[in-house]
């Protein structure tokens, strides 16, 4: 299973910045800057519940589910 965070394309869609959004939903930009980058192990619920209010959409719009193969090949991808 693997789990894809589009937090970026959110923010982006939504014309905010990493500093804005971080300071809206009251997390560190370390621990944002984490989510943004695909590099999350877990989210609480809470903190999507406030990302989705911040950013005005579904948790849906910002987690995506993949094929172990796809999501493998997008981190390796994002890597560089």
């Amino acid at each position: 299973m693997g789990i894809i965070i589009n937090l970026d394309v959110m923010m982006a869609k939504r014309k905010i910045g990493v500093t804005e959004l971080a300071k809206e939903i009251d997390i560190t930009m370390a621990n944002l800057s984490i989510l943004k980058n695909n590099k999350a192990k877990a989210v609480r619920f809470t903190t999507l519940d406030a990302l989705c209010k911040a950013l005005h959409c579904q948790p849906g719009d910002i987690l995506e589910y993949v094929e172990d193969e796809a999501c493998e090949e997008g981190a390796k991808n994002a890597d560089g």
